[in-house]
């Protein structure tokens, strides 16, 4: 080779060395709907701190969003608004088992526009009609279905229920006010100036609003992605969460 093409061939090395695409890297990111807001300022914060990492982020109910990674969907992390949808990956082999891990937790809370006498979970058979994430592949809907049956009052609220896609659908009929209220995530109302809070699902009647993440198999083999999970657990992505209304113990 001459001196002019090593020359060439160092320079164009040294490029490709230096280039951010070289060295950063793309992490595909399926994450619970309630987790928009949080997760886009996360990774928007994270990515401006990391030149040449790109995180594509899909959002949706985590029932979706799991038979999606089933199916063969690009994604390194998976966010799931329960363990059942996490579980079920586990099952099929598609998260790497070791990492799954709690990333936050989050609270059910009853809301409503109208001026309606509702207190706690007695008063909703006196109530026409609220609304609730669909329990198949909502894990609001879920968590709501729980607390109804444990509160002994399932029976007489299945014709009082409007179903909604997912909770954010949930919450936008209370805004509207096309239902007495609804089942949510306190960190949607938080972002809401339409509807108050009227009560607090107490713990005992469901389980522990908790979000498990994991790299998925493709995830876990990709430094990059595994460093965006690891930094989503460090004291900065917590205090990030906490702002955005989420517990992180």
């Amino acid at each position: 080779m001459s001196g002019a093409g090593t020359a060439a061939g160092i320079l164009l090395a040294a490029v490709v060395f230096l280039s951010p695409a070289a060295w950063g890297g793309e992490i595909h990111m399926a994450a619970a709907q309630s987790l928009r807001d949080a997760v886009n300022e996360l990774a928007d914060g994270y990515q401006n701190t990391h030149p040449g990492v790109t995180i594509r982020r899909n959002f949706g109910r985590s029932g979706t969003l799991a038979r999606q990674i089933e199916a063969g969907a690009a994604c390194d992390i998976f966010i799931s608004a329960n363990r059942k949808w996490m579980d079920l990956l586990k099952g099929k082999k598609a998260v790497e088992p070791g990492s799954v891990s709690t990333i936050v937790y989050n609270t059910l809370v009853f809301v409503g526009k109208r001026a309606v006498h509702v207190r706690g979970m007695a008063d909703l058979p006196g109530l026409e009609r609220i609304a609730v994430g669909s329990p198949a592949s909502s894990p609001a809907g879920e968590y709501a279905t729980q607390a109804m049956i444990r509160a002994g009052i399932a029976g007489r609220m299945e014709r009082k229920m409007v179903m909604a896609r997912d909770v954010r659908e949930a919450l936008l009929y209370a805004e509207r006010g096309e239902v007495d209220g609804a089942f949510v995530y306190r960190t949607d109302v938080l972002r809401s100036r339409d509807v108050t809070v009227f009560f607090v699902v107490p713990q005992d009647l469901c389980d522990r609003v908790a979000y498990p993440g994991a790299l998925t198999v493709s995830g876990a083999g990709k430094a990059e992605a595994r460093a965006f999970f690891e930094w989503l657990r460090s004291g900065e992505a917590r205090a990030t969460l906490e702002r955005h209304g989420f517990s992180t113990r």
